[in-house]
């Protein structure tokens, strides 16, 4: 049951400005609590004023889309499930003719990033490395003049428990709800002085930038490993611009599988040159370890609290910043459903679509120790001290290891990868003092994630602390 918060009770302006409505659903919208608040506060600005020149709320409008394979020609592009994601090592590229031709495609560092079509109100900021590539005309931009108010403190904002439920009221359609920028113009800015918002600011912006050293730092790690293994050639591997895997012929045909696609050339031969460096297989890395795909179990829901509760998350949003899987019942779910640190979870049900996580890794460690994830992910682990997963997880992140697993396909419409061929992999095994250097930068890359969202939730916590000082009690 859904109730009223006694610090934020319903008053009977409010029974008034709904027409004396009795019925419960007005009242308990978070929209609606969320504006009664705002107005209680001494100083709100409107959004519309805030941004450049007053008319910085504006979408892209639909671009003539041309899609390109090599980075030259090319501009990483966000789609409205994109800006959501921790990793943007995989986007597709527009090509540079159709951002001229439309420039607003194009996003600028410090902007704010609202999802406007499907699931709409999702916020994402624009860090400093991400300047310049293009985002879909599903999201809607938000360009602050930063002489009026700091980036980071509207980005927290709109992202709040105040901004985002005031964001999606305004939604409408039927069946693909949608928002337009005169949808949020008014939406109250709430405003503390500049030292304030100049300090969730910089929460804001020392976030951006560990997001962005998150970044790096495992591109950095996969591009060290080939370099060591003297496979630097595979990083840039051009898939499509290879012969395509026609008519051709298969001699050492085994009984794991007669499907022609694991035979497949362009991948076998990405395998012969991992195996022709000193190297372990897969198979023998994880025998005391795991290789296995996650338990399937019974859903039983449970409160959204992590004492009782697990986190559910599966593969679409396994890839997300900030997932918002389902909590199932700690009680009624084995612990078999986690994760330990180091594991690497492999997307494995899904489809062969370009753009499609499946084959996609995500390595596990810190809080996410503590979440259950679907059986839907290959769980790869070390078995021992020698080989670690972090040295593992800047091998598997990589191109050509993506196309070596989806070569290793079993299924019809939805794809699974078979564990068998999964576990010949070749995993190069370089110097002790490589692997050290290389898991190092992946581990120290994750901390910096995680750091990053600490930051950003203590943004968070001081905006709703100055909100509930100024509007006289408890906001919860």
């Amino acid at each position: 049951m859904k109730t009223a918060s006694t610090a934020n009770p319903v008053r009977i302006s409010w029974l008034r400005e709904q027409g004396l409505r009795l019925d419960a659903a007005p009242y308990l919208s978070g929209a609606f609590a969320a504006k009664q608040l705002l107005k209680r506060l001494p100083e709100t600005t409107p959004l519309r004023l805030l941004t450049r020149d007053s008319e910085g709320i504006f979408h892209a409008g639909r671009p003539l889309r041309r899609w390109v394979t090599a980075p030259e020609h090319g501009v990483r592009f966000f789609s409205s499930t994109d800006i959501m994601e921790a990793d943007f090592s995989n986007l597709p590229l527009i090509s540079k003719e159709s951002v001229s031709l439309n420039p607003r495609l194009l996003i600028r560092s410090g902007w704010s990033l609202i999802t406007r079509s499907g699931n709409v109100g999702r916020i994402a900021y624009a860090r400093p490395d991400i300047d310049g590539y293009a985002c879909s005309e599903h999201v809607m931009r938000v360009e602050p003049d930063s002489d009026r108010v700091p980036p980071g403190y509207l980005n927290t904002f709109l992202r709040s428990r105040f901004g985002v439920p005031i964001i999606t009221s305004h939604a409408y359609g039927a069946i693909i709800q949608h928002i337009e920028p005169h949808h949020i113009e008014d939406l109250p800015v709430p405003r503390f002085g500049a030292d304030v918002e100049g300090r969730i600011h910089d929460l804001v912006e020392a976030a951006a930038l560990l997001r962005g050293d998150f970044q790096s730092g495992v591109e950095e790690a996969t591009r060290d490993l080939f370099t060591a293994a003297g496979l630097e050639d595979l990083l840039d591997l051009r898939w499509h611009e290879r012969p395509r895997d026609l008519g051709f012929t298969e001699r050492r045909l085994t009984p794991m599988t007669l499907r022609a696609l694991n035979y497949q050339p362009r991948a076998r031969e990405i395998v012969r040159r991992l195996s022709a460096v000193d190297h372990a297989l897969l198979g023998d890395i994880c025998k005391d370890g795991q290789l296995s795909r996650g338990l399937r179990f019974t859903r039983v829901d449970g409160a959204a609290d992590p004492r009782i509760s697990y986190q559910l998350v599966g593969q679409r949003q396994a890839f997300w910043l900030r997932p918002e899987g389902r909590w199932v019942s700690k009680s009624k779910t084995s612990d078999a459903v986690l994760a330990q640190s180091e594991t690497i979870l492999v997307a494995a049900r899904g489809t062969l679509g370009e753009n499609e996580v499946y084959g996609r890794p995500i390595f596990v460690s810190g809080s996410w120790v503590k979440k259950a994830f679907s059986e839907d992910f290959l769980r790869i682990r070390a078995g021992g001290a020698e080989i670690s997963g972090a040295y593992l997880f800047a091998l598997l992140r990589s191109e050509p290891v993506f196309r070596v697993l989806r070569s290793m396909s079993t299924g019809g419409k939805q794809q699974d990868i078979n564990i068998g061929l999964c576990a010949g992999i070749p995993v190069p095994l370089l110097t002790v003092s490589d692997r050290k250097r290389i898991e190092e930068t992946v581990r120290t890359a994750y901390r910096k994630r995680d750091e990053a969202d600490a930051k950003e939730d203590e943004a968070l916590d001081l905006l709703e602390k100055k909100v509930a000082e100024h509007a006289g009690g408890d906001c919860s």
